[in-house]
């Protein structure tokens, strides 16, 4: 797969098609699946891999291109790892992330009412696939552990950036230039070990 060829990113996510165009080699040409008006398939798995191949299969299937598809979400421990695969569905229909943070503090406070006081430990995790019709050719995940912070801070990013501190650092995803986020973020972690199949 080295020579030139186009990739298909199967998302409808403007936040994450933009940082996965980032993430990838120039010399790998892109098109959206906005530019063949395709909406999202029905994401029925229990996990993200599952979630992420019925992506990668469905778009690449409609497109016959080969297609790089993601499914990524927040896990919140004293939520028994929720949001999880469930991360963009807590923002309603129009996946609304201002009403998906203000869920997620409505049930960190029904958990615990103390729990600003506390390290809520929380995860990004990222499974990214790549598929050629109903061929799977790789699968990658990446992870980036932290802590939830007590409001959201910062207006960069995209969907839970601004609740998130991931660990060593101060700031939230949302307060970070999107280079800093990039490089230590779980989409860049699953890339790095998807890459070498493109």
């Amino acid at each position: 797969m080295k020579k030139k060829f186009t990739l298909l990113i199967g998302t409808n996510n403007r936040g994450k098609l933009k940082e996965i165009r980032q993430l990838l080699p120039k010399s790998v040409k892109t098109k959206s699946t906005s530019q063949f008006k395709l909406k999202s398939p029905r994401e029925n798995g229990s996990t993200f891999e599952e979630n992420s191949l019925i992506k990668s299969k469905f778009f690449s299937n409609k497109t016959k291109l080969v297609c790089l598809a993601d499914d990524s979400g927040l896990e919140i421990d004293l939520l028994d790892k929720m949001p999880g695969i469930y991360s963009a569905r807590w923002g309603g229909k129009n996946n609304n992330f201002s009403k998906a943070i203000k869920k997620v503090y409505k049930e960190l406070n029904k958990k615990d009412k103390n729990w600003k006081k506390r390290k809520i430990k929380a995860r990004f995790i990222c499974v990214l696939s790549i598929c050629l019709l109903n061929k799977k050719i790789a699968v990658a995940t990446g992870k980036v552990e932290g802590t939830i912070s007590s409001k959201p801070k910062g207006k960069n990013g995209f969907g839970y950036d601004p609740i998130f501190i991931p660990n060593k650092y101060k700031k939230t995803f949302g307060e970070m230039s999107p280079y800093k986020k990039f490089k230590i973020d779980h989409r860049h972690q699953a890339f790095k070990k998807i890459k070498k199949f493109l």
